[in-house]
């Protein structure tokens, strides 16, 4: 499969371009394009502006992930993990975070909030059934296998 061609749309003036950081990475960082600092206390939830919406293909989707090292040095990470931005979205990227640490933190516009990594997806026939197939595992559910 070939890679998509995303169109990024700046809504805010300082706002940084998505880009990958390395050679090999998967996701591309998501910067801050707030007005000012935002202060996420702990147990805080909000919502991060990038200041870009995109066009993503059709038989695509943006996934929004937690970057590891703010999770490990500030208990920051993405609510929602992955958030999903459909095909058919054009408003602005908005990465939802929370602080699950135990000291308020400071994010300054520019600073790298999350990652988003595009992936294939395929929209599945649905139909009702009257009876499913039967498995080994059965109707074991959370811990069943150990």
């Amino acid at each position: 499969m070939s890679a998509p061609t995303i169109g990024f749309r700046r809504l805010r003036a300082a706002a940084v371009m998505p880009r990958y950081m390395t050679e090999g990475a998967a996701g591309m960082d998501l910067a801050s394009a707030a007005d000012g600092p935002i202060t996420i206390a702990p147990g805080q939830r909000l919502g991060v502006p990038t200041g870009w919406s995109m066009e993503i293909p059709a038989g695509f989707e943006a996934q929004v992930r937690p970057r590891s090292g703010m999770a490990l040095r500030y208990g920051v990470t993405v609510v929602n993990a992955p958030g999903t931005i459909d095909s058919d979205y054009r408003g602005e990227i908005v990465v939802l975070l929370v602080n699950v640490g135990q000291e308020p933190h400071i994010i300054a516009p520019g600073d790298r909030v999350a990652q988003m990594v595009i992936a294939p997806v395929v929209q599945a026939a649905i139909e009702e059934v009257s009876e499913l197939s039967q498995t080994d595992r059965g109707e074991g559910g959370f811990g069943h296998t150990g």
